[in-house]
């Protein structure tokens, strides 16, 4: 396949008017070979990938990953692509279990597996000089019963400190997060590469407060950072999206967007949730924020390069909304 040169996306009369970089993520587009998934991004105009490491695409596990990996870099690089490297595939290191192992398993031979994941991801996105690194945390234990009760990881006078505290089962799976995580940020360090922990509806660390939680757990690593979810914004949190954005600036390393409802956990295209598309731009512009914000519509993988196509117009038109002066700004 011909490479195909990168083009600047186009603003208003042809200039840039905002600094926000746009790429679509490699879930959503499953079905095709991550050669065509690429060369696709390219041609819409799509400013990068955020690349979600998986059999299909770019396999973690394989022997000559490596080697993979560094034709990918060359790839990326000849069609002008950015890339952030995301660890959400469903099935990578469980065929049977959706999201298995996670940080949180009770076996630590599980555990050790997930941790190993990551690693590797810290070491592909150096290879291919990618913003950062997304993970999550993964959901309780079905029966939290065997955790420990150790002693309370904050101080419960602090007015910050977090209310799962109070349940000593919580306390001992944020304590066992921090702990598999922290061969991960001292890989992360090693590499500089970020990595952005993203709160998942469902998840142990579900919302900004969880993740302010670990972050005061962890000491505030340098290496550590946010993926923070649109929609998932919509979803749960207590701020408006555009809220969200400003209150997480300081630690913004991976963002990404879609359209959502309040209370469903469903990521829809653009224009079916109930999101105010251009006051969340105008925010994220005005952070300084200078990595890609991705389109993460996985189950629609099977309309991938429609959906691609109607995305990153729908987010012009929404950028252009951004007022003159709002980009660059501090939040």
């Amino acid at each position: 396949m011909t490479p195909t040169p990168h083009r600047t996306n186009p603003g208003p009369q042809g200039t840039n008017a905002h600094p926000l970089r746009f790429g679509y993520g490699t879930n959503g587009l499953a079905d095709l070979r991550l050669d065509d998934a690429l060369a696709l991004l390219a041609d819409l105009g799509y400013d990068g990938v955020g690349l979600t490491l998986d059999h299909m695409h770019l396999d973690p596990l394989a022997p000559d990953v490596a080697a993979r990996t560094r034709k990918v870099a060359r790839r990326l690089d000849a069609l002008g692509l950015g890339v952030t490297v995301e660890t959400g595939a469903r099935y990578v290191l469980d065929p049977r279990r959706k999201h298995s192992p996670s940080l949180l398993d009770p076996d630590p031979a599980d555990r050790a597996r997930r941790v190993d994941l990551l690693i590797r991801a810290v070491r592909i996105a150096a290879d291919l000089g990618a913003h950062a690194v997304h993970c999550f945390s993964g959901v309780l234990p079905a029966d939290p019963s065997h955790l420990a009760n150790p002693a309370h990881l904050a101080d419960p006078a602090d007015p910050a400190h977090h209310a799962a505290t109070a349940d000593p089962a919580e306390d001992s799976a944020w304590k066992r997060l921090a702990e598999t995580l922290t061969p991960v940020l001292d890989a992360a360090t090693h590499a500089g590469v970020p990595l952005a922990v993203e709160p998942e509806p469902g998840h142990l660390l579900a919302t900004l407060a969880d993740f302010h939680h670990l972050r005061r757990i962890l000491g505030d690593p340098p290496a550590l950072g946010l993926t923070l979810d649109i929609g998932h914004c919509q979803c749960l949190e207590p701020l408006s999206p555009a809220d969200c954005v400003r209150a997480a600036a300081p630690w913004l390393r991976h963002v990404q967007i879609e359209d959502m409802r309040r209370g469903h956990h469903e990521h829809l295209p653009f224009g079916d949730g109930e999101i105010d598309f251009p006051p969340v731009l105008e925010a994220l512009a005005a952070t300084g924020y200078q990595a890609l914000t991705v389109v993460e519509l996985p189950r629609h993988s099977h309309a991938g390069p429609h959906f691609a196509a109607q995305s990153l117009p729908f987010l012009h038109r929404a950028a252009r909304a951004i007022p003159a002066g709002a980009e660059g700004s501090t939040p």
